[in-house]
C-alpha cells in the first residue's frame, strides 16, 4: 500500500483532485491543487509569504484513494 509523502504528487481517485503534498501529520495531510503570486502591495501586509496556496485536506480514512504520480525534490523545485 502507498505511504503518502510530503512533496510526492497524487490523484485522489474519488475526487476530482490532483496535486503536491504540501504537509502530513498522522491526523490529515494537504494537497495542493493552486499556487498564484500575491498583489505586490499585499506584501508588506502582515506575512513574508510571498504566494497563495489553495490546499485541499484529506483525512487518513481516504488516503488509500491517493495514487502516487511522481516526487519532486522540495517544494522549491522549479521542474
Amino acid at each position: 500500500m502507498y505511504e503518502p509523502r510530503v512533496n510526492d504528487y497524487v490523484q485522489w481517485s474519488d475526487k476530482d483532485v490532483e496535486g503536491w503534498i504540501y504537509f502530513k501529520d498522522t491526523a490529515y495531510l494537504t494537497i495542493e491543487i493552486n499556487v498564484c503570486p500575491k498583489h505586490p502591495d499585499d506584501l508588506p501586509h502582515g506575512t513574508t509569504h510571498r504566494n497563495d496556496r489553495t490546499l485541499v485536506v484529506c483525512y487518513p480514512e481516504h488516503w488509500n484513494q491517493l495514487k502516487y504520480v511522481t516526487t519532486r525534490d522540495s517544494i522549491y523545485d522549479e521542474k
